[in-house]
């Protein structure tokens, strides 16, 4: 089992092609069933994630393909 609080904080990195894509930062939770649909990553260069979320990076939690102790593995196809 993993805690919502352990995700945030963690480098995610494409499986595709080794791309550091940033640090997840927050997560989405499907309130009817609790679980997690997603992870986001704000853009780069967004100060403090006050602005449009248009740009930050969501990656559904059937993408993620291993979560470590200092990093998430993803499946980045198309990003």
């Amino acid at each position: 089992m993993v805690k919502t609080s352990e995700l945030k904080q963690k480098e995610v990195i494409n499986i595709n092609d080794g791309k550091r894509l940033g640090i997840a930062s927050d997560v989405e939770i499907n309130m009817d069933t609790g679980s997690i649909e997603s992870i986001i990553i704000p853009a780069s260069g967004k100060l403090l994630s006050l602005f449009s979320k248009e740009s930050d990076i969501v990656i559904n939690w059937s993408n993620i393909k291993k979560i470590g102790v200092d990093v998430i593995l993803v499946d980045g196809a198309g990003i």
